[in-house]
């Protein structure tokens, strides 16, 4: 007989979307470009993959720093000095770097402080919840990142009233909050860009329903961070013109190229989330080697040569937005270095992807349930030190693409962002 284990492994297997995976694994084994092993890397954004060598457009090392030898030589630095790890809770100790890092990124961003954890993910799911009591509520937009959803849940289990509002929608919004009085206070969480789609957020006429409310704002900006804004500071600065009622959360993963997630506000903010936010508190932190590196990245950012070096990767995005315009795609996104073409069914998004990656072009082929169902999306994702010509022969290999396979028109993408 089986052990209660195995049953219910076999229990969860038949359940919900592990149930609709493992269809997608058997109905399309070869064509399902999942769960993949990457064999080695180049440093012109190359990649072997299943025994081919091809460009990697699925990277979101945005700004190509993973390469650059001033990041590379600070993680060796960091292991000499700290070794792999620090071996400590943040709620006892934290190694050097990592107060000097997050004293730079406060610098950097312009906020009085920042706090530093594993990844976005675990900030959102440690920070959120800890910003509201049973007196409060968290509300976030429909479209909001996976992980502030599971922050929602996390302080849903605690007590607190959450809600959903329709996306980018002030007056639904308002309505929301109307609806959920009485109340103390409220966090509204939102994406500062929202990657698929490019769409910003209105955040300052969040902002004036969220101090009618009094509430405040809750910006995931891990999309731009490093990519977005003067000196890549992202979307908050360049939206409001500073940070007041705001914590803004950004990645140091991405643009970055390093480990890690933050949030960033006031003094007062970081020095309470400390003490409350469970992933910060009983998680172990970022490696001192990675946090070296962070303090290297911050310092380029705000540096002379940002600007030629996000010059490059804006005329790499533009490059390839307008190429598959010509090519009459259906193209979203792009305002951050993600662009999207809209390809439609599970089993004709895969193909696609599987049709790219034969031509020498990994991209990754996004399907239910991280968009509707039917309306799958080819991501690509673009680097500052990808050359002309690899954007280039991705364009000729998406104009064979159409030229084989039936592809949505603009008019179709418009069709469903008006639905």
């Amino acid at each position: 007989m089986p052990a209660p284990l195995d049953r219910l492994i076999d229990a969860l297997a038949d359940t919900g979307m592990t149930r609709f995976f493992r269809r997608m694994f058997d109905d399309y084994p070869h064509l399902l470009m999942k769960d993949q092993t990457v064999e080695a890397v180049r440093p012109d954004r190359t990649f072997k993959l299943g025994g081919r060598w091809v460009t990697n457009f699925g990277s979101d090392s945005f700004l190509g720093l993973d390469q650059d030898p001033r990041v590379i030589a600070a993680i060796e630095r960091g292991v000499h000095a700290w070794g792999s790890h620090n071996g400590s809770s943040r709620a006892f100790a934290s190694v050097e770097p990592n107060v000097r890092a997050e004293h730079k990124i406060a610098e950097w961003l312009g906020t009085e402080a920042a706090l530093i954890y594993p990844s976005v993910t675990l900030a959102n799911v440690g920070a959120l919840p800890g910003l509201v009591t049973r007196r409060d509520v968290l509300v976030a937009d429909q479209f909001a990142h996976n992980s502030i959803d599971e922050g929602l849940k996390l302080a849903r289990a605690r007590g607190v009233r959450t809600a959903k509002f329709a996306h980018n929608r002030p007056d639904a919004l308002e309505q929301t909050l109307r609806g959920l009085q009485p109340f103390r206070h409220t966090v509204i969480a939102v994406d500062g860009v929202y990657s698929m789609s490019g769409e910003l957020p209105p955040l300052a006429e969040f902002q004036r329903v969220a101090r009618r409310h009094n509430g405040c704002l809750y910006v995931d900006d891990a999309h731009a961070s490093g990519v977005l804004g003067e000196q890549g500071r992202g979307t908050v600065r360049e939206t409001l013109g500073g940070y007041d009622n705001v914590l803004t959360i950004g990645s140091l993963s991405k643009g970055f190229s390093c480990l890690g997630g933050f949030v960033a506000g006031s003094q007062n903010a970081v020095d309470v989330l400390k003490l409350r936010s469970n992933s910060l508190i009983f998680g172990g932190p970022v490696p001192p080697p990675y946090l070296e590196a962070v303090c290297t990245v911050v310092d380029i950012l705000m540096s002379a040569e940002y600007p030629a070096m996000r010059a490059k990767l804006d005329l790499n995005v533009r490059r390839l937005i307008d190429g598959a315009s010509r090519l009459g795609l259906a193209v979203m996104g792009g305002l951050v270095p993600i662009v999207s073409v809209l390809v439609g069914t599970e089993e004709a998004t895969l193909k696609a992807g599987k049709f790219l990656y034969e031509s020498g072009y990994y991209v990754q082929s996004v399907v239910f349930p991280a968009v509707p169902h039917g309306a799958g999306v080819l991501r690509m994702q673009v680097n500052a030190n990808h050359a002309p010509e690899q954007i280039d022969g991705l364009l000729d290999a998406l104009a064979t693409l159409k030229d084989a396979t039936p592809m949505p028109e603009p008019a179709v993408l418009a069709a469903l962002v008006a639905a």
